[in-house]
């Protein structure tokens, strides 16, 4: 079976898309220190009376590309392409994290428990439970957020290119993820920790919020020559008539 460069393209945007929303759904359960890991001084924000340092979950690093790849998608493949790969990774997300807590509950070999003891790992059941097995909360806040995120992006995205056309990639890619962001940030801190069992305050869900959408803030716009960069090589791979032919059904609707 031979497939055409824009089947191929799909399946290799499609790919990479889901396989860095599930990465960044598990790797999400580590914190970091931000400014120590760039060997920077602590940087203590006051906001709505709330103070702290910069700490993210690890999820950060790849959701932004997440929302990168949204844009590349939206503008070859349009809305009913993001669409179809955004339900399609909720549901990976919810299966992948269905299988995780089953694998928690199987009974662990005695000799397997104790195996990385000399790793610091004392018990390993214990430690592959903390891992995979996040609550609940956590994970229905961070699909919701991510789905609705993404029907805003789309919904700015194409927006944006009615009135710009082909031109000012820029205000229709950045625009539309920095938007998406700013109600992904918070919907997703609102359900799994206003909602949620820890029941956070108004001002402390508010500075959290802040201090998140200012860091994806900034990767965003650091991030925009990479949308360029991969609009250049998909245009060379597809040649110019596909090129246009895609995105012309792209913002047709399509």
């Amino acid at each position: 079976m031979k497939f055409d460069r824009p089947t191929i393209l799909f399946l290799l945007l499609a790919g990479f898309f889901i396989a860095n929303a599930i990465i960044a759904e598990f790797i999400g359960v580590k914190i970091f220190a931000l400014e120590e890991t760039l060997g920077l001084a602590p940087f203590d924000w006051n906001l709505f009376g709330q103070s702290g340092s910069l700490n993210f979950t690890a999820g950060v690093l790849l959701w932004p590309v997440v929302f990168m790849m949204t844009d590349i998608i939206n503008e070859y493949f349009g809305k009913r392409g993001v669409r179809l790969l955004s339900y399609l990774v909720v549901g990976l997300i919810i299966y992948a994290f269905l299988f995780a807590y089953l694998a928690i509950g199987l009974t662990p070999a005695s000799w397997w428990v104790g195996i990385q003891a000399d790793q610091g790992v004392p018990d390993m059941q214990a430690a592959f439970a903390v891992i995979f097995g996040q609550g609940q909360w956590i994970i229905v806040g961070s699909v919701t957020a991510f789905l609705i995120g993404q029907i805003i992006d789309v919904s700015v995205f194409h927006r944006v290119r009615r009135v710009t056309g082909d031109r000012m990639v820029w205000a229709r890619a950045t625009g539309s993820t920095l938007i998406s962001q700013l109600v992904d940030s918070f919907v997703v801190l609102y359900i799994a920790f206003v909602l949620g069992p820890q029941q956070w305050s108004t001002e402390l869900f508010l500075a959290v919020g802040t201090v998140n959408y200012v860091y994806k803030f900034v990767v965003a716009i650091a991030l925009t020559p990479l949308i360029y960069l991969g609009r250049a090589l998909i245009d060379a791979y597809l040649g110019p008539e596909q090129s246009q032919a895609l995105k012309a059904r792209a913002a047709a609707g399509a």
